[in-house]
């Protein structure tokens, strides 16, 4: 659960950054991919699901155009300990 709201803050985040440099979340034409990696024990099976309120958030937001493809990898660490880091690729408009 502490890694699925670290992951929806993750995207909150990146949301804020982006509307900060666009000047506004409707220059977003579509969201291609999300990425994350999941701060993980070895063998933990649920890395998707740590992502699953991100995925959400984007569609929530976005509707037909925040769906995504994504990948959730398990590693053993990440910078600063943080439960989750994310990255995305959009199709932004000029």
């Amino acid at each position: 659960e502490v890694a699925q709201q670290s992951a929806r803050a993750a995207l909150l985040a990146m949301l804020g950054a982006l509307r900060g440099t666009l000047g506004s979340l409707d220059r977003v034409r579509d969201w291609v991919s999300l990425s994350g990696f999941v701060n993980a024990d070895p063998g933990y099976p649920q890395t998707t699901a740590v992502l699953n309120p991100a995925s959400d958030l984007l569609l929530e937001v976005f509707g037909g155009h925040g769906r995504h493809a994504r990948t959730a990898i398990g590693v053993a660490a990440l910078p600063l300990n943080l439960p989750v880091v994310m990255s995305a690729e959009l199709h932004i408009a000029p």
